[in-house]
């Protein structure tokens, strides 16, 4: 038994290194791909293509992914996709920026709003499947939903009161990285991997939340 505790723990950790090492492959890869998809940016941009019109595309095609793919189980083929157009967050962005009319009030409403759509679809699909498997991990993933809707809104009604809020130990970036790594991995029978990221998002969205609730009441 003893033997089977340690080989379960030392799993957990590689598989948390891993993650780890995924937010930090991400952090590289981000300049490299802005520069590849700026000059596609800029010929949607001649196209009348509006960066609006890219975030609705690329939402859409999120969620129904999400909502496809995660509650039949197929936990790869759909984080495949999902990571293929959650390159439309780039795509609009770098579009908004080289725009004439610059980044618009609206347009960051929009990705805002739309940023919890996605999010909220992806943990939602998934607990869908653990919720028809009887798996006690749903309420997790539920948990780690919740936190995720607690950031942004805690930031959102924070500066409504003038106080920046940003910041915290797991931001979207961050949380986004971990699910989805968590996700795809488990789709390729990891073992571990999807109980391992779901446990870390809620404990470290829970601490986001503390953190940023701590950060209003110092400024109050």
């Amino acid at each position: 038994m003893a033997v089977d505790m340690n080989h379960a723990l030392g799993d957990l950790c590689l598989h948390w290194v891993s993650l780890r090492w995924s937010l930090m492959l991400s952090a590289r890869l981000k300049p490299a791909v802005t520069r590849v998809i700026t000059p596609v940016a800029a010929f949607a941009l001649r196209r009348g293509i509006t960066p609006n019109a890219v975030t609705w595309v690329g939402a859409i095609g999120v969620v129904i992914c999400a909502l496809y793919f995660y509650p039949r189980g197929d936990f790869f083929i759909g984080t495949l996709a999902i990571c293929i157009l959650a390159l439309s967050d780039l795509f609009d962005g770098t579009m908004a920026r080289l725009s004439s009319a610059g980044s618009s009030k609206w347009g960051g409403f929009l990705d805002s709003t739309i940023d919890r759509i996605t999010d909220s679809s992806i943990l939602l699909g998934v607990s869908i499947y653990l919720i028809n498997r009887d798996d006690q991990l749903a309420y997790v993933v539920v948990a780690t939903l919740v936190t995720g809707l607690l950031v942004p809104y805690i930031r959102a009604k924070a500066e409504s009161f003038g106080i920046p809020c940003s910041g915290g130990i797991a931001e979207r970036t961050e949380r986004l990285i971990i699910s989805l790594a968590a996700i795809g991995f488990d789709g390729l029978g990891v073992p571990y991997v999807l109980a391992t990221g779901m446990w870390a998002l809620a404990i470290l969205g829970s601490f986001t939340v503390v953190q940023r609730m701590l950060i209003v009441k110092r400024a109050i």
